[in-house]
């Protein structure tokens, strides 16, 4: 692909930058936020009267955020629904939102939250602290037919286990120790608990809406998804309503209610177009307000037309997954001459936005625990071919799965970066199959449970400012992605989780990340820069790593 004569790294602004990446300690105690404050904020403020379009990529998944963590499903249900624990735009660090305080005990085994007064999910239910621990006993004691239905479910990866193995799980209870106050105790001190609690998928619902939805039940299907049906129609606290989801989208509505600050959106519509230059058309024509997910080729477009872009600061892994259940990738050297086989440079130059780094690891550069000499084989066809030679290899077909139609913030373009990666991994003489799947036909769960995949495109969004956030959910334990199996790993990832913030706790991130990056059950290859496009009606856009981007923060010109 021949280089631009405008560079992709001109863009106009830059998203929020998380002082505090490498700062993950958590605060045994947050200064309340007072209800009465952003009360009388919200009664001076103008009532919402604008209404907002942005553009996405692919359809929501589910809009039930705590068996859904796909990007789409996410950006919608930060809108409808909120958690104890919020998140700071600058810094990174946990602050009050359905809990206004929060205490840790001395042994790190309970918090104690003081929860926001007066607040009422949409269905005109109490939040309470009743409430809060029907959440926490539902996703706790989620079935495994149900986490194999769900792939998206996210309390396993931060918690360990779900109540089938409770002596395993790092969750103990929840109490409601008063109406506005609840204590959840924990089996091990976890150094990371209040960041994981700012994960969309802790997410408050109303336990009237999820027994009413019957939400653990995922009796309808929408596409090859199946999900329930609280997961099409969400009741929360937030400052948006669901209003209705159909083939074009998602639209919300102002909660007239809301706690908190309710900003200038009337009605918000997320609608999807899912190839790139249908989403650039669309602002250029004036029918969306701004969409995410911004390609090489789109960047080049928009400067030229003067659109705003906003980049985030790279906090996402793209990867080559590799599934040592299929007995030819068991072997180490057939692994390290895929990771050999990829010119990494090649495919960060054409298709990714400029400043997207090379990545050997899994953990990015911001956060402690990255290690500057994690092993990295480097490009080089021709080891490559001596290892599988070596290893015996004669030819065995390897399905390589890739999604198509969708963009994620940590894959611009599948198609093309399949294509590449093909002819790489073709040249050094492996038989490479190619399976392309529909993002929307269930790509997920064929690639995150036990199958034939042999390799597959895919990519990690982090949540939270700590290591474990990227190393837990992937190699915590053997799963149906990669078919890892390393006990070593296991522990001393569960050993760090525990460790108080510090040099120890950031030399053993370390160690895990050498020892995974030799040990190669997937090969990281880059940390990208994602973008988004808005029209000149946007004044500001709450733009975040992490991707916690609520719309009442966005500011719109009169």
């Amino acid at each position: 692909m021949p280089s631009s004569s405008i560079p992709r790294r001109t863009a106009l602004k830059t998203g929020a930058v998380l002082l505090g990446l490498s700062l993950t300690s958590c605060t045994s105690e947050a200064e309340p936020t007072p209800s009465s404050a952003a009360a009388s904020t919200t009664t001076a403020a103008a009532a919402p009267s604008e209404t907002f379009t942005f553009g996405t990529a692919s359809q929501p998944l589910s809009l039930d955020p705590a068996l859904a963590n796909d990007v789409e499903s996410q950006r919608v249900t930060r809108q409808v629904l909120e958690g104890l624990v919020g998140v700071d735009q600058t810094t990174g660090e946990p602050t009050p939102l359905l809990a206004t305080a929060w205490a840790e005990a001395a042994d790190g085994l309970s918090y104690t939250f003081t929860l926001r007064p007066g607040v009422r999910f949409h269905d005109g239910s109490p939040f309470n602290a009743d409430a809060v621990c029907t959440n926490f006993d539902r996703w706790f004691n989620f079935s495994e037919a149900l986490r194999k239905q769900a792939p998206g479910a996210t309390f396993k990866g931060v918690f360990k286990e779900h109540a089938d193995h409770a002596e395993l799980s790092v969750f103990k209870s929840c109490t409601a120790l008063s109406a506005l106050r609840v204590r959840i105790r924990l089996t091990e001190r976890f150094t990371g608990f209040l960041q994981a609690l700012t994960l969309p998928a802790f997410a408050m619902s109303s336990p009237k809406a999820l027994a009413a939805g019957k939400a653990d039940q995922l009796s309808l299907r929408r596409g090859s998804q199946a999900l329930s049906a609280y997961a099409t129609h969400p009741v929360g606290t937030g400052p948006f309503r669901f209003s209705a989801w159909n083939s074009a989208g998602v639209t919300l509505t102002d909660n007239k209610d809301y706690w908190g600050t309710r900003g200038q959106i009337a009605t918000l519509q997320f609608v999807t177009y899912d190839h790139p230059q249908t989403r650039l058309q669309a602002l250029l024509d004036g029918r969306i307000d701004g969409y995410d997910a911004v390609t090489v080729g789109n960047f080049d477009q928009l400067v030229k037309r003067g659109k705003q872009i906003i980049q985030r600061d790279p906090f996402s892994v793209m990867y080559l997954g590799m599934n040592q259940e299929i007995p030819v990738l068991k072997d180490l050297k057939v692994r390290q001459a895929i990771e050999l086989a990829i010119d990494k440079d090649t495919l960060i130059r054409r298709f990714f936005i400029d400043n997207t780094a090379q990545a050997s690891q899994f953990v990015p550069p911001k956060l402690s625990g990255f290690n500057n000499n994690a092993p990295a084989l480097g490009h080089d066809p021709s080891k490559a071919k001596e290892l599988l030679a070596e290893a015996g290899y004669k030819g065995q077909a390897l399905k390589f799965y890739y999604p198509m139609n969708v963009t994620r913030p940590y894959l611009p373009t599948p198609e093309k970066v399949y294509a590449e990666l093909s002819r790489q991994l073709t040249a050094v003489g492996l038989n490479i199959q190619p399976v392309p799947v529909d993002w929307t036909d269930g790509y997920l769960q064929k690639v995150k449970n036990p199958g034939d995949h042999a390799l597959h495109l895919l990519g990690w969004n982090g949540s939270y400012a700590d290591a474990d956030n990227f190393l837990a959910p992937l190699f915590g334990e053997k799963n149906g992605e990669f078919g890892y199996q390393d006990p070593q790993v296991f522990s001393k990832i569960d050993r760090a989780r525990g460790l108080p913030d510090g040099q120890e706790r950031t030399q053993q991130y370390q160690t895990i990340n050498a020892q995974i990056a030799e040990s190669l059950p997937a090969v990281p290859i880059a940390f990208p820069i994602s973008a988004l496009a808005l029209s000149d009606r946007v004044i500001s856009y709450p733009a975040s790593p992490v991707l916690n981007e609520v719309f009442t923060k966005v500011q719109l010109r009169p």
